[in-house]
């Protein structure tokens, strides 16, 4: 599908629950690139956001369309609140799925997160792997990982996918798998 410049693809089969894991993100707009060839493709995704974006009335907006303030710090066992919370959301739901970015941040961040890793374990989900390529204007539903139960052999996997997609970031110098 071809809009505003850009082509959405989709290499994955229909996928009613998923996580879906989207990198690089170095820029703000990521998420509306995202949301638009998520939305081309006649599918809805929910994103995690840190809870400081979601004031009035932007707050309205973001849960409309997806939004799911994420309070960092407080955690439990280990794992955060959110996890849990997801993971019933998932268990609830016919079809659900959440975009989450492996860096956490927009930053350069060589330190990746196990979090859609473990949202997608625990609830039973594929990871579905989406790039953003600014230079070629795709955005790219391409594939997919079923969790293994070994968070540090996928979060490597996830890494060594994504070690050559760099370039494709809006901010290429703001982009690391930790893995050069």
């Amino acid at each position: 599908m071809h809009k505003f410049g850009w082509d959405f693809k989709v290499n994955v089969p229909e996928t009613p629950k998923c996580v879906i894991c989207v990198a690089p993100h170095t820029s703000n707009w990521d998420f509306i690139v995202g949301e638009l060839a998520i939305r081309s493709a006649g599918m809805k995704a929910g994103f995690l956001m840190k809870s400081t974006w979601f004031f009035f009335p932007l707050g309205l907006l973001l849960k409309s369309i997806g939004g799911v303030p994420v309070h960092r710090g407080k955690k439990k066992d280990g794992k955060s609140s959110i996890t849990d919370s997801l993971v019933d959301a998932y268990a609830k739901a016919d079809t659900l799925a959440i975009a989450v970015t492996p860096e956490g941040t927009r930053g350069l961040n060589p330190h990746w997160h196990k979090g859609a890793l473990v949202i997608a374990s625990e609830a039973n989900v594929p990871l579905v792997l989406a790039y953003i390529d600014y230079k070629n204007k795709i955005a790219c539903l391409d594939k997919v990982l079923t969790p293994s139960g070994d968070l540090d052999a996928d979060l490597d996997t996830i890494r060594r996918y994504y070690k050559d997609k760099g370039y494709m970031a809006r901010f290429p110098e703001k982009f690391s798998t930790g893995l050069e």
